[in-house]
């Protein structure tokens, strides 16, 4: 993973611009420079789970769901990362656009609260080892920002 990554997310995480456009940038950088089929940022509130942005090849089957479906509900529940390296074989899994390959969910926490997740699939099956997920949790720790309260949006979640 290249520093200039990192460093763009953080700094489309913390513009000035509404959070559903530095999310739908952000999603388009990580997708841009990563293999994955599909980019997801999801905001997580009490009972709902919803899409911030996506970048892949068509919009999310589920731009809305309960926070006790899928993969997510495992990963904000524990707060940490839930993986399918299966997802055909994944009874958890909310088929998005393909019925086959991996994903990793990453919890986004911010004072002690998941507000997000970062969500990404591969076409690969086995496709997230020690050394993908750690590449992930550090772009979704990047992502952090987006919750981070700024005076012209009606957010709910306070300055990290």
């Amino acid at each position: 993973m290249g520093e200039t990554l990192l460093d763009r997310l953080r700094a489309l995480s913390s513009s000035p611009d509404p959070r559903p456009v530095r999310a739908k940038a952000a999603a388009d950088t990580i997708h841009a420079q990563t293999r994955a089929r599909w980019i997801g940022i999801y905001t997580v509130t009490d009972h709902l789970v919803s899409n911030e942005a996506w970048s892949g090849p068509t919009a999310p089957t589920h731009p809305t769901f309960s926070v006790n479906q899928g993969l997510t509900a495992h990963a904000i529940a524990t707060r940490a990362v839930a993986i399918s390296n299966d997802v055909e074989h994944d009874p958890r899994y909310l088929t998005n656009q393909h019925d086959s390959g991996s994903e990793l969910i990453i919890p986004i926490v911010v004072n002690s609260r998941v507000v997000g997740t970062l969500d990404i699939e591969d076409h690969q099956l086995g496709a997230f080892d020690g050394a993908a997920i750690a590449r992930y949790e550090t772009l979704a720790a990047a992502l952090r920002a987006l919750w981070a309260y700024q005076p012209h949006q009606d957010q709910s979640v306070p300055t990290i």
